[in-house]
């Protein structure tokens, strides 16, 4: 996938562990997302600021000359999810990109908590009450609906609800997400039927590349 490039002033005074400067201000902001994080299993922990870890993610300008080695594009799949960065082993950070006019199903967090920040285009999150009666079929009540530009951030939990992630444009959208504890991508989560409310357990959800190198499907 091919993306434009613009510029980035923010400066992140990180250093990593030889003391050397982040080779970008992407890698800077990976690096303080880390730091933040320290040993702690969640964003909700007591350590741990959510706060200041959204305002590290408001800060950061987007630049696609920095992130676009994760970025691997999929047209045929509603979106991607390329490994960036796993943290102490608490957390993971994925840059998801988003094939035009598809996206994801209505699903849970595995009980983990996520922050998305938009690197590239426009992303619509639609929220949806959780299902009262598995019994009962009917369809799913929507909380709400919103569409995030580029470098504006959002957070999600499953106390909030589900939801679902769509990219309505006509172009390939690009997002960052930091999930502690990293649930979904070790045990996977539940989709659920917009029509019914009915749901089924996904398995741990893959990687399309980690590292910046595509893995075999």
């Amino acid at each position: 996938m091919a993306v434009g490039v613009v510029s980035s002033s923010i400066s992140f005074g990180v250093k990593n562990v030889v003391g050397s400067v982040p080779s970008s201000q992407f890698e800077g902001l990976v690096l303080a997302l880390k730091e933040a994080l320290g040993p702690s299993s969640g964003l909700t922990s007591d350590d741990v600021d959510v706060g200041f870890l959204t305002r590290l993610m408001l800060e950061y300008d987007s630049n696609p000359a920095e992130w676009s080695k994760y970025a691997f594009g999929d047209a045929s799949r509603g979106y991607t999810r390329n490994l960036v960065d796993e943290g102490n082993g608490k957390s993971n950070l994925l840059v998801l990109v988003w094939s035009p006019g598809k996206g994801s199903p209505i699903h849970d967090h595995g009980n983990a908590h996520c922050l998305m920040k938009i690197l590239r285009g426009n992303l619509t999150e639609t929220r949806y009450a959780f299902p009262e009666d598995d019994e009962l079929e009917g369809p799913m009540t929507v909380i709400s609906e919103k569409t995030y530009k580029e470098d504006a951030v959002t957070y999600m939990a499953d106390e909030l609800g589900l939801h679902r992630v769509s990219n309505r444009g006509s172009d390939f959208a690009v997002s960052l997400h930091l999930y502690t504890p990293p649930n979904v991508a070790k045990e996977g989560c539940h989709i659920f039927d917009e029509k019914t409310g009915k749901s089924s357990r996904v398995p741990g959800c893959h990687y399309y590349s980690a590292y910046g190198r595509l893995l075999k499907q």
